[in-house]
């Protein structure tokens, strides 16, 4: 038994018992108020989930475990899990169990590449990769542990042996959809002296020579992991789990959400617009330049990409991060350039506009223009790198909504016509 199974079975039942007790004396107080608005608004500000994994407060961007990400960007994807899953961050033992773990369960089976390469060649990277979950399902040891009759308080520890299952499968997954769908050549082996990230990015095959793209996989794989509860693919996902779908369905499921142009392909769009602004000025552009095509983008009924966020009302940390690492590793890159006036000018633009009350980039803004420096162009194939980062809180949230007997997700709807009468009453 593993480290990480051993941690959380020696501290979930104290804290199981404490939201037990918390709930039945205070279940009966309201914690949310649900305006018409909201209902037609696709749920937006609702209180209705539990996330214990992370937070989201408008005013600082994504909290671990308590911990503010600008805290923890240094740590790597594994030792991000460990602590989505147990609240600390593991020691240099702890960390080496959970790696050895991983490694020990990477094979992909040979069925999967056969999938793989039956699909058609144009098929979308994100097609290929939530396909190869899926079809992995056969492997699912929740699935075989509840058809022995496993008892509901043991859910959780099938659930958590399946997820590091998949967990450790991605990166090679993910690897051999980008080479083949882009023609890159034959499937890498893995090379397990390397990290998770940096696995990812040998497997990869992109050149390398100084290890910059490594750490920047590293660093992606970090900072994409989990994003609280509501988002679509974490909600998605979370919702065919509650079914008692084991981790191959919910999580495929919940990454076909994040395949959505609004969720996860902000990255591509706001790479694009960067791009489009060099053809149009031919070179780098000047702030002058710049804020007088952001006005003419926001004159044509268009939005600025990558500036502005659901929650947010302050730069988005992730976004600090990837600045950071631009500024370190590839200063005058001209895309890269492009994106720092961008953040320079572009806020003071949209603070001018009214209706718009988050001005300041988010994560998308500047991810893309660092993955294309490194010469990986193929815009289509981004998500799938989100997917794999976001799989880590996916994964982790699923393990503890079976740890704490979370029900089946299960909202109430209503016809218009039914609104119209509470309304009118």
């Amino acid at each position: 038994m593993g480290l990480l199974k051993e941690k959380l079975e020696k501290e979930l039942p104290a804290l199981i018992k404490e939201i037990r007790e918390f709930t039945k004396e205070n279940g009966h107080k309201v914690v949310s108020e649900v305006k018409l608005s909201q209902v037609y608004g696709g749920l937006r500000g609702v209180k209705g989930l539990v996330c214990d994994t992370s937070e989201v407060p408008p005013d600082k961007g994504l909290i671990i475990r308590g911990i503010e990400l600008k805290e923890i960007t240094d740590k790597l994807p594994e030792e991000i899990f460990w602590l989505l899953l147990t609240g600390d961050l593991p020691n240099a033992t702890e960390l080496k169990d959970l790696q050895r773990e991983l490694n020990e369960r990477a094979d992909v089976p040979t069925y999967v590449w056969d999938v793989l390469d039956a699909m058609p060649a144009d098929s979308h990277p994100m097609a290929m990769f939530n396909t190869a979950i899926l079809v992995m399902q056969r492997e699912s040891k929740f699935a075989k542990a509840y058809a022995d009759g496993v008892q509901k308080v043991d859910y959780w520890k099938s659930t958590l042996e399946e997820s590091l299952d998949v967990i450790a499968k991605l990166p090679a997954i993910g690897a051999y959809v980008y080479r083949k769908r882009f023609d890159k050549g034959d499937r890498i082996a893995p090379d397990t002296t390397l990290d998770w990230g940096a696995n990812y990015a040998h497997m990869l095959g992109i050149e390398d020579k100084d290890g910059t793209f490594a750490e920047l996989m590293q660093l992606y794989l970090t900072l994409h992991c989990d994003h609280e509860g509501g988002n679509v693919s974490a909600y998605s996902s979370a919702t065919i789990s509650s079914a008692l779908s084991d981790i191959y369905y919910s999580l495929s499921g919940g990454l076909n959400g994040l395949a959505g142009p609004l969720h996860g392909l902000a990255n591509q769009e706001c790479l694009k617009w960067i791009i489009e602004t060099e053809e149009k000025f031919g070179h780098a552009p000047t702030p002058a330049e710049l804020e007088k095509f952001a006005w003419e983008t926001l004159a044509s009924g268009k939005v600025v990409p990558g500036y502005g966020h659901a929650v947010l009302r302050i730069t988005d940390p992730r976004y600090d991060a990837f600045l950071k690492f631009g500024k370190k590793h590839m200063p005058e890159d001209p895309i890269f350039k492009t994106v720092s006036t961008v953040f320079d000018v572009v806020p003071g633009v949209l603070r001018q506009v009214k209706k718009i009350k988050d001005p300041w980039p988010n994560v998308d803004a500047g991810s893309g223009a660092l993955l294309y420096h490194y010469g990986m162009k193929e815009f289509s194939y981004y998500t799938v790198l989100f997917s794999i980062s976001r799989a880590l809180g996916i994964c982790s949230q699923s393990v503890i909504a079976r740890a704490y007997g979370l029900p089946i997700i299960r909202p109430k709807s209503m016809p218009t016509k039914k609104y119209m009468e509470m309304v009118k009453d």
